[in-house]
C-alpha cells in the first residue's frame, strides 16, 4: 500500500466517503449524506454492517428501522423538510429487505427528492450460486430481484467490483445534488465485493462540495414571458413543489405584492404564501378551493411555477375553460417547463421569479379583477370557518372539526404530515398554512404508511418543531412500526389517529363512480356475505400505546383540545386517538377528476355513474 492509497473494505471506504460530501447553495454548506438507516441481514451486515460500526456515530449517524419501505419515507422527509439540499441513505439486505425499498423509491423519484439505497446484492464472483434469496432467471444471469430498482432510480449501478464504486459513487452524489435529476439512487452493493479490500486513493476521501446551481433564465424566453403576463387579463400563478424546493418564497410574495396576480398552490406548493395573503387563493384542482377553482375556469395565462401539472390540478385537464388561455412555465426542469404547450421559462424558481419581478415593474392587474378574487377569498374563509365550526364542546367530531380543532392549537412552525386518504382533500381546500415548511403533504405518489415514518424524519431535520401525523385507521394499519423508531429515538412526533372504520375516501370515490363501496369498510362479514356487519373491534389506541407511545383518547371537541393542547407540549411520543362523525362537512370538490367509470354494468349504480363521467370527459381538452 503506497502513501496515497488507504486499505479498506468496499463497505468501509463507502462509509468513508460518504461522510466528507456536502452540498452548498446561496453560500451555505450542508453535509449531504446526514446519516443512514438500516435494517441487517445477511446481505450487508458483515458488510455495510461492520463499516457503519467502524466509522462511529460522528462519522456517520447511524439510525434503526423497523421497516425497509418506512426508512425509504423517513429519508425523503428529510430531505424535503431541508429543501433537498441534505439526504439519508437507507441499506438492506438483499433478497425482501431489498425489494421492500420499490414503494419508497417511486415516492422519492415521483416526488423529485434525493434518497441513497443500498442494498445487498448477489455473490459478483459467483462462488455462492445460488445463495439464499437470489433470484434465478434462465437465460440472464446478472439480473438480481434489486433491478425492480431500475425504473423507480433516477440512477443505478451494480457494484461487481471495489474500484467500480469510485466512479458510480461520484455519479451518485452529482445525481443526488441536481434539483433537475434528482430522485432515488440506488449502490446495488455484491456482499463479497462489500467485504472485499482495495488500495482506495487517498483523493477518494478528501472532502468534497456538490454546488446545487440557480439557472438564470434565458432572455428570449424572459421576454416572452413578461410579454404574455403583460397581455394577460386574468393571469393566475400555480405555485408547486418547486417553489418550496428553492426557497422561493420570498420572492414569490415579492411577485405578486408588486403585479397583484393571485396564486393557487398545489398539493407541494401550498404554504408558498401564508394563508391570510390577499392574493392567496388556496388549493386549486379536484382538492382546491371554490374560490381558486373558478379563478382557474377563466384564468386567461395560467404561470406555473415549480409544478408538474398532475392530473389533480389540471382536473384531468377539465380545469383551465377560457378558450384563449395559454401557459407560461417557470421550472428548473425543461420536462415540466414544456408540459401543456406553454412558454417555457427553464431557470430556478426564485431566480426566475426575481427576474420576472424586475422586468414587469410598474404591472399591475386590473384593480376590478383583483376586487373580484379577494371577495371570492373572503367567502371562502366563511366557507372554512362552517367546516371548522362544531356545535358545541360537546359534540362528536366530524373530520374537518377535528383539523378546525388542530388549526386552533398549533403555531406557525408545527408540521402537519399527511399523504394519502380522505385528509389530502380536506388539507388542500382547508388547511390554514401559516409557514413554508408546514404543510407537508406527500401527494405525488399519495402513499398509504408514509405518514408515521416521514413525522420521524421530519422530527430529525426539525428537532424542535411539533410534528403531526395526521391518519386514518387505513394508513394506520398499513405502517405503524416507526412509532418505535420514535419512542427509541426519544422524538416526540404527535399522532393523530382517526377511527373511521376502513377507507373513506375510497369509499366515497367507490359510490361516486358505482362501485357502491365495496371492499372498503372495516366490518364483519353479513349475512349475505357482504362487509356490511358491524364494525371490528380493533383498538388501534390500544395499538399505539403497546409500541410505547403515550396514548390521549378524545370522544368529543373539547376532549379533543385538551388532549392536542397536551401532547403539543410532551416531549414524549403522543398519539391523540379519536373516533369522529363520518357526516361530512367539508365542501365539496369544485373541479373533476377522472376515474374511469366501467362502459357497460348491469348494477343500476355502474350505469348513473357512467352518465355522469360521459358528461364530464367531454370538457376535457389539449391545450395545444
Amino acid at each position: 500500500m503506497s502513501p496515497t492509497t488507504r486499505r479498506l473494505t468496499t463497505a468501509q471506504a463507502l462509509v468513508r466517503f460518504l461522510s466528507v460530501q456536502y452540498s452548498e447553495r446561496d453560500g451555505v454548506r450542508h453535509r449531504l449524506i446526514a446519516g443512514t438507516w438500516g435494517i441487517f441481514g445477511h446481505g450487508n451486515v458483515a458488510g455495510i454492517g461492520q463499516a457503519l460500526l467502524e466509522a462511529g456515530e460522528d462519522a456517520m449517524p447511524f439510525h434503526q428501522g423497523r421497516n425497509e419501505q418506512a426508512m425509504v419515507h423517513a429519508a425523503v422527509a428529510h430531505a424535503r423538510q431541508l429543501n433537498r439540499l441534505s439526504a439519508q441513505a437507507v441499506t438492506t439486505s438483499i433478497g425482501p429487505g431489498a425489494t421492500n425499498l420499490v414503494t419508497g423509491a417511486a415516492l422519492a423519484t415521483i416526488n423529485r427528492l434525493p434518497v441513497l439505497l443500498l442494498p445487498g446484492d448477489y455473490f459478483a464472483t459467483r462462488s455462492a450460486d445460488p445463495l439464499l434469496q437470489q433470484l434465478e432467471h434462465p437465460v440472464e444471469a446478472d439480473v438480481s430481484v434489486n433491478d425492480t430498482l431500475r425504473p423507480v432510480s433516477r440512477y443505478f449501478d451494480r457494484i461487481t467490483r471495489p474500484e467500480a464504486l469510485i466512479p458510480s459513487a461520484l455519479s451518485a452524489m452529482r445525481v443526488l445534488t441536481d434539483p433537475v435529476e434528482t430522485g432515488a439512487v440506488t449502490l446495488a452493493l455484491p456482499q463479497d465485493v462489500q467485504a472485499e479490500a482495495y488500495d482506495w486513493p487517498e483523493a477518494f476521501f478528501a472532502e468534497r462540495v456538490w454546488p446545487v446551481r440557480r439557472p438564470a433564465p434565458d432572455p428570449v424566453e424572459l421576454a416572452e414571458a413578461v410579454r404574455a403576463i403583460r397581455a394577460a387579463r386574468r393571469p393566475l400563478l400555480v405555485a408547486g413543489g418547486g417553489v418550496h424546493h428553492s426557497e422561493a418564497e420570498d420572492a414569490l410574495r415579492a411577485f405578486t405584492d408588486a403585479t397583484g396576480v393571485p396564486v393557487a398552490s398545489t398539493q407541494a406548493g401550498k404554504g408558498s404564501l401564508r394563508h391570510d395573503h390577499p392574493a392567496d387563493l388556496g388549493g386549486i384542482g379536484h382538492t382546491g378551493t371554490a374560490v381558486c377553482d373558478a379563478v382557474a375556469r377563466t384564468a386567461d395565462l395560467v404561470i406555473g411555477v415549480g409544478t408538474r401539472y398532475s392530473d389533480f390540478t389540471t382536473a384531468s385537464r377539465t380545469l383551465f375553460q377560457n378558450p384563449a388561455v395559454r401557459f407560461v412555465n417557470l421550472n428548473i426542469t425543461g420536462l415540466d417547463a414544456h408540459k401543456l404547450a406553454a412558454r417555457p421559462l427553464v431557470a430556478d424558481a426564485r431566480t426566475g421569479l426575481e427576474a420576472l419581478t424586475a422586468a414587469l415593474a410598474a404591472h399591475r392587474v386590473d384593480p376590478a379583477y383583483e376586487a373580484e378574487y379577494r371577495e371570492g377569498k373572503r367567502r371562502w374563509e366563511e366557507i372554512v370557518e362552517a367546516a371548522f365550526r362544531a356545535p358545541d364542546e360537546h359534540a362528536v367530531p366530524t373530520q374537518t372539526q377535528v383539523l378546525g380543532v388542530l388549526d386552533s392549537v398549533v403555531g406557525d412552525d408545527d408540521v402537519i404530515v399527511n399523504a394519502a386518504g380522505s385528509l389530502p382533500g380536506d388539507l388542500h381546500k382547508l388547511w390554514r398554512a401559516r409557514g413554508p415548511r408546514q404543510y407537508h403533504l406527500e401527494y405525488g405518489y399519495s402513499c398509504m404508511g408514509y405518514e408515521i415514518p416521514a413525522a420521524v424524519g421530519v422530527q430529525q431535520a426539525a428537532p424542535d418543531a411539533p410534528v403531526w401525523a395526521l391518519v386514518g385507521d387505513g394508513t394506520y394499519l398499513m405502517m405503524p412500526t416507526e412509532i418505535v423508531t420514535a419512542v427509541q429515538e426519544h422524538l416526540p412526533v404527535n399522532l393523530v389517529l382517526i377511527q373511521n372504520h376502513g377507507y373513506a375516501s375510497i369509499g366515497g370515490l367507490s359510490e361516486e363512480t358505482g362501485g357502491e363501496r365495496f371492499g372498503t369498510a372495516y366490518r364483519y362479514r353479513a349475512p349475505d356475505g357482504t362487509f356490511t356487519g358491524d364494525p371490528l373491534p380493533v383498538d388501534l389506541a390500544a395499538n399505539a400505546a403497546s409500541l410505547g407511545m403515550d396514548v390521549l383518547r378524545a370522544k368529543t371537541v373539547g376532549e379533543l383540545r385538551h388532549a392536542l393542547a397536551e401532547a403539543r407540549g410532551s416531549q414524549r411520543p403522543t398519539c391523540v386517538y379519536v373516533e369522529t362523525d363520518p357526516t361530512p362537512t367539508a365542501p365539496a370538490a369544485e373541479a373533476w377528476w377522472d376515474v374511469p367509470v366501467a362502459e357497460v354494468a348491469a348494477r343500476e349504480p355502474a350505469v348513473r355513474a357512467r352518465e355522469r363521467y360521459d358528461r364530464r370527459v367531454a370538457d376535457r381538452r389539449h391545450h395545444l
